[in-house]
């Protein structure tokens, strides 16, 4: 089974297209870089495929379910059960503790606090940030939070991880440390990746480059 089919997607804004009959694939545990310059559809496509915007035409398939046939509660649903997002600018709540942040879409899913306790200990220590448990979001830095909301994205055990631009807001060595961070840990989950970026950097943990101009996919993926 694929983690992820696109099929001939079409968005507009307006009267301006922004997606231009994009098709896609990912399979299970696969990790994918998502490169173009600014303006070329790149996160419309991933709001598409996180059923933030809805496409005008073609379709989305998320393991063996339909995003076309989802209401706006089935999209929710989806989001906090099959696909997570990580941002570059990390969108952590400000009045969470580190350990509540991770803990959240937890609590949205309804699962009881025995197997939140469980998941959570087990994911803040794969992020490396034991000591930071009970941290707030201002005092952590940018390396800090984006563990945080790595872990906080694989709490919900998504089959897929939306990842906008995940070292874009980043130093160079963090950045590195961050890549193999998803890396390991999306192996580990066999949790299907893909990545936004302008970083050729982030390549290097990926299966494959597909890069988008204009608002299509060029035909050839480029193999890493």
């Amino acid at each position: 089974m694929k983690a992820l089919q696109v099929s001939r997607l079409t968005k507009s804004y307006g009267s301006v297209p922004i997606l231009k009959e994009v098709s896609l694939t990912l399979d299970c545990g696969e990790r994918v870089a998502l490169m173009g310059p600014s303006g070329s559809g790149k996160s419309t496509l991933l709001n598409c495929i996180g059923g933030i915007d809805r496409p005008d035409g073609g379709s989305i398939q998320v393991g063996q379910v339909d995003l076309g046939a989802l209401d706006e509660d089935g999209l929710c649903h989806l989001r906090r059960k099959t696909v997570s997002t990580v941002f570059q600018f990390f969108h952590l709540l400000p009045t969470l503790s580190v350990r509540e942040n991770i803990e959240f879409p937890l609590h949205l899913r309804g699962v009881e606090a025995t197997e939140r306790l469980e998941r959570v200990e087990k994911l803040i220590k794969e992020v490396g940030v034991e000591s930071r448990s009970e941290a707030y979001p201002h005092e952590l830095s940018g390396g800090e939070m984006q563990r945080v909301a790595i872990a906080r994205a694989l709490s919900i055990r998504p089959r897929m991880i939306l990842a906008d631009e995940p070292t874009g807001n980043l130093d160079s060595k963090t950045g590195e440390a961050i890549l193999d961070l998803l890396e390991t840990l999306s192996d580990r989950h066999e949790t299907a990746m893909l990545m936004v970026t302008h970083s050729r950097e982030v390549t290097r943990i990926c299966s494959r480059v597909v890069e988008m101009r204009d608002g299509r996919l060029l035909e050839e993926d480029i193999a890493v």
